[in-house]
């Protein structure tokens, strides 16, 4: 077991909070969050790995073979799954605001202010 994906998990949640402080784009920060929620792939991805692990089919596996977490795996699919809901729930919000108010820029927005 290596360090890299945790310190890669780590980049890319880093490199997305980054972009998501910068961004002065609604669309540009929709974005910025994908990357920030692909972090948690690799994330999960790390913790279920296993050196010399098969997949986790018992129908001709030995009974001390090593296999992988199957529960990881699931796990995994299911973010991926709720992350492309997400974005595409938020870029049609986006959307959405930019024909009601002409701009996605977040200072423009002065019907938002309160």
């Amino acid at each position: 077991m290596t360090l890299l994906p945790y310190l890669v998990a780590g980049w890319l949640f880093l490199i997305g909070v980054y972009g998501i402080v910068v961004s002065r784009d609604l669309i540009h920060t929709v974005g910025c969050l994908s990357v920030t929620q692909s972090s948690t792939y690799v994330l999960l991805l790390a913790v279920g790995y296993r050196d010399g692990g098969t997949a986790p089919v018992y129908a001709d596996v030995p009974k001390d073979a090593r296999v992988v977490d199957p529960v990881v795996q699931a796990l995994t699919l299911t973010d991926v799954v709720v992350g492309a809901t997400v974005t595409a729930l938020l870029l049609a919000l986006v959307i959405q605001l930019h024909k009601r108010h002409g701009t996605v820029d977040p200072d423009q927005l002065s019907a938002l202010k309160g």
